[in-house]
């Protein structure tokens, strides 16, 4: 005869389970995606009416990783529609994470765990989800289409050029609206192995891909990886499939070697999504003065983040610091956004709150012009040439 749990157990199960499902993601969240309540810098009369004139683009948020409804104001994390409207943002590279180590460090980690698939699994997310990484990039297109989708036209999709030439003429007959969306991912270990599901993800309206994120695989070595090794042949023939494509080729959290390889073989702008630079920042992921030249040399940009390990600090003025170097270094027309909000970063502001970046770019001398390139002109003129397929050779 087989043992039955009595009732009353059986319902202390069922609710704590339920909780779990219902609150251990957003408990989760809110203990990783922070804002550190220090207070913000004076905005200027100037500064608010230059913002409000700007087109705006990031070009890293890990938004989509999380349980939240995209289109509501969330009090919790950094990033949803409402809050980039009043931000400002013209358009936002959202990134598919699909694996991240246990005690993941700057340092060194192995691929051999993995903490999204119990944050995949308590979300409740299709079952496809939770033993795929493709599956999980291809889960996170669905979801900002839905998003798109349900917006009443407050949201769209961007995947080709002519797409983002519409939303900046809609953007330009008045209002802050739409909001422009594009997909990134980051790390291609979602590839599982085969290079033809490059093809997959771009039918799936991925537009930018960094090969590696906090562990090494067999594209490349990681920056945060054990070997840090360069790109090896089935990494080179990644790059070539993605240029073709016209998938941006993104080197944050490559290693020192990938970043050479990368930018040795590139024929198109090369972007480093999100991340600081070591003249102001000395972090292992930040870059060198030489790497800044070479992503200069391909045409290329580099998204400057808003956390600690970007910055060295989360004040605004660090931001500009690091944007004022690369201007300094290798022109105003390489220096982009980079937030990475929603990755389990600490931050000063939200995205609702960018006229910080706004203010503190003018109080480091930037003209109205350099800050119009530096706030997104530049991105938009890499992005709209970087999405276009390549042409063949002749």
């Amino acid at each position: 005869m087989k043992a039955r749990l009595p009732w009353g157990l059986l319902a202390v199960v069922a609710v704590a389970a339920g909780a779990f499902f219902t609150l251990g993601p957003a408990l989760v969240e809110r203990s990783m995606n922070r804002i550190d309540g220090q207070p913000p810098i004076a905005v200027s009369d100037e500064a608010r009416a230059l913002h409000e004139t700007l087109t705006i683009v990031d070009l890293h948020s890990d938004t989509l990783m999380w349980d939240r409804d995209l289109l509501s104001r969330s009090r919790r994390g950094h990033e949803d529609l409402p809050r980039m409207e009043e931000g400002n943002v013209a358009l936002q590279v959202f990134s598919s994470v699909t694996k991240t180590p246990s005690g993941q460090n700057y340092d060194a980690n192995d691929g051999d765990s993995d903490n999204i698939t119990p944050l995949v699994i308590a979300q409740l997310q299709p079952v496809r989800t939770w033993t795929s990484l493709l599956e999980r990039s291809l889960y996170h297109g669905e979801k900002l289409d839905r998003a798109v989708a349900a917006s009443d036209g407050r949201l769209a999709r961007v995947t080709t050029p002519g797409e983002l030439d519409g939303l900046l003429a809609r953007r330009g007959e008045g209002g802050n609206t739409p909001v422009g969306a594009m997909l990134s991912v980051e790390g291609l270990h979602n590839l599982e192995g085969d290079l033809a599901n490059l093809d997959r993800l771009h039918a799936a309206g991925v537009r930018m891909a960094g090969l590696t994120h906090f562990f090494d695989n067999d594209l490349a070595g990681s920056m945060h990886g054990i070997a840090k090794g360069g790109l090896t042949a089935k990494g080179r023939a990644a790059i070539r499939r993605m240029e073709d494509l016209g998938i941006v080729v993104d080197i944050a959290h490559c290693s020192h070697a990938c970043v050479a390889d990368i930018l040795a073989m590139a024929r198109r702008p090369v972007v480093s999504s999100h991340g600081g630079v070591q003249a102001t920042c000395k972090v292992n992921r930040n870059l060198s003065d030489e790497e800044i030249r070479g992503v200069a040399r391909t045409g290329g940009i580099i998204g400057i983040g808003y956390w600690d390990a970007a910055i060295c600090d989360t004040s605004p003025r660090a931001a500009a610091r690091a944007m004022k170097h690369v201007r300094d270094l290798v022109g105003i027309e390489h220096v982009a956004l980079g937030s990475d909000y929603d990755g389990a970063t600490t931050v000063r502001f939200d995205t609702s709150e960018l006229v910080q970046v706004t203010q503190a770019l003018l109080d480091e001398g930037f003209t109205h012009e350099e800050i119009r390139a530096a706030m997104g002109g530049n991105a938009l003129r890499v992005l709209r040439a970087g999405i276009a397929p390549m042409e063949p050779a002749r």
